[in-house]
């Protein structure tokens, strides 16, 4: 570009200038960018605490609808309301009346059950059904599982194995992982081989693997225990188990 002789001071003014675009530029550009960063922070923060905000309004929705389908279901059962199934437990102890409709959808082996010719019965009758293998207490606690998708804490402690085993029986996979991770959790030396025989019988592979590995690493006061002998006798075959995995430990030390 060319200047005029009398202009010859601006075109030091405009080479100065021209010379220090970029460097200008580049000022401007690191304020839009921490403006920008400022405003997409903002908005982040903003975000989160919307989110936060849904999260919470998702939780205590979740919460009613469990509240109220539990405690309807099982407001009906203690009460014996409107009820079309006779449930007997294995040990001559009283029966317990339930509600068909929901047993179906809780079981697929209930839905069979129900649906065969065997246990149809007229229409003003109550279906008997037999379930042996429980006794009274574990067959409530059953039912009350089956109503409210859960069980107190004593109740499970007390209970764990025969549900777990009725579980396996009934096709319940939601009571299946119920028990495995309450006996995940409560996994000692105390009740170790019973959790590996439960989980090998009702297949819970990832559970009977750490109950395993929790009996090699604590061998000597589950082995010389009075536990052993009987759990030896009726489970030879997790006996081999436990001294292969013990033996293997042993080579790695």
């Amino acid at each position: 570009m060319a200047f005029p002789p009398n202009r010859a001071e601006n075109r030091r003014i405009w080479c100065f200038s021209h010379r220090n675009l970029p460097n200008r530029a580049g000022k401007l550009a690191g304020k839009l960018e921490i403006t920008a960063r400022r405003s997409l922070f903002g908005r982040t923060l903003l975000d989160v605490s919307r989110w936060v905000c849904d999260m919470k309004d998702m939780e205590n929705v979740q919460k009613e609808e469990v509240s109220f389908l539990k405690g309807g279901f099982f407001i009906a059962l203690k009460d014996q309301m409107h009820t079309v199934m006779e449930l007997k437990p294995g040990n001559n102890g009283p029966s317990i009346l339930a509600h068909r409709a929901l047993l179906v959808t809780r079981s697929q082996i209930f839905k069979n059950m129900l649906e065969s010719n065997v246990c149809k019965a007229p229409p003003k009758d109550n279906i008997i059904t037999k379930l042996s293998e429980l006794n009274h207490e574990e067959l409530e606690s059953l039912l009350q599982f089956l109503y409210t998708g859960s069980l107190p804490e004593e109740k499970m402690e007390k209970h764990v194995y025969s549900l777990s085993l009725a579980a396996d029986k009934y096709e319940i996979p939601y009571l299946q992982k119920f028990c495995e991770r309450h006996m995940l959790r409560s996994l000692k030396s105390s009740n170790a081989l019973n959790v590996l025989e439960i989980s090998d019988v009702c297949s819970y592979l990832s559970l009977k693997e750490t109950a395993l590995k929790f009996i090699v690493k604590n061998i000597e006061d589950i082995a010389f225990s009075d536990r052993y002998d009987e759990f030896a006798l009726k489970n030879p075959h997790l006996c081999v188990q436990i001294t292969r995995a013990s033996l293997m430990e042993a080579r790695k030390n």
